[in-house]
């Protein structure tokens, strides 16, 4: 996991080469590349602010909040213009399509990780019931064996063996 300014210095430049490529391109699509950077860098940042929300950073909290929250919301706001690029080069069909592709990724990735959770939940009971059956086996064992050797010896005694 990066640390909070790292995800602040990777958003900012990020947005910079978007905004440079912008207006040097011809057609929005080729701005495919510098976006997908710009996104990646995005969702490390959201990850930032979560992590920085369970308190797992040192250091002044609300700081570290108040950058990052600021910082999203410039991408909120950054975002907007993106989208504002697709519109006014008549290409509002390629964003209604990104968006419904990345609504699809996002619930397919929570999906496979509910797989994933329900896979390792799945393991650890098959090893906890493998576990308490190996203990049962063994405190039978264990029984018999004490409950033979008492035997043994109180027929030893009486003079059978």
């Amino acid at each position: 996991m990066i640390d909070p300014i790292t995800a602040l210095s990777a958003i900012s430049s990020a947005v910079a080469l978007v905004k440079k490529v912008s207006k040097t391109v011809d057609d929005v699509a080729s701005l495919g590349p510098v976006l997908g950077k710009y996104f990646d860098a995005k969702e490390q940042a959201i990850k930032v602010v979560e992590k920085s929300k369970n308190g797992e950073f040192k250091g002044s909290a609300l700081g570290k909040a108040l950058e990052l929250e600021m910082a999203l919301e410039q991408a909120r706001d950054f975002e907007e213009q993106v989208k504002m690029l697709f519109f006014q080069s008549n290409k509002m069909d390629v964003w209604m399509r990104i968006t419904a592709r990345a609504k699809q990724m996002e619930a397919d990735a929570a999906r496979a990780e509910s797989r994933r959770k329900a896979e390792k939940k799945r393991k650890q009971d098959e090893i906890d019931e493998l576990v308490l059956i190996i203990g049962a086996i063994m405190v039978v064992s264990l029984l018999l064996g004490l409950t033979g050797y008492f035997v043994l010896e109180a027929l030893q005694r009486q003079g059978g063996l």
